[in-house]
């Protein structure tokens, strides 16, 4: 069964910096497109950044340039490293992971609170 959990989440002041991770199980890892997606209370989830296979990443324009996602295929993880935080970021954070048969597989989600 393949999972997924977050971990790094917390409290931080405005212009902090935060470090998400995500571990993965199982050995779909390496092949499988990995992305970040946040929730804030009252609103949709939003992607927040997505990394291929190959390490290509994109990013949401909110995030741009303070966020950045890397992986490690070797440790079969995920991170999300968040510069310059904003209370607007305050979100629960969540993996995602999108293997090559399209299965589709979710954390339970890390919070993130930047209180000004």
């Amino acid at each position: 069964q393949v999972q997924l959990v977050e971990s790094g989440g917390g409290l931080v002041q405005a212009g902090g910096s935060l470090r998400l991770s995500c571990a993965a199980s199982g050995r779909f890892f390496s092949s499988s497109a990995m992305a970040w997606h946040r929730q804030a209370p009252g609103k949709q989830r939003e992607l927040v950044a997505t990394i291929t296979s190959g390490g290509n990443a994109n990013y949401a324009d909110s995030v741009k340039g303070r966020f950045t996602i890397s992986r490690d295929n070797a440790k079969n993880r995920v991170y999300l490293q968040m510069n310059s935080l904003k209370p607007e970021d305050t979100a629960v954070y969540y993996c995602y992971a999108l293997d090559t048969a399209h299965n589709l597989y979710w954390g339970q989600g890390t919070q993130v609170t930047v209180s000004s």
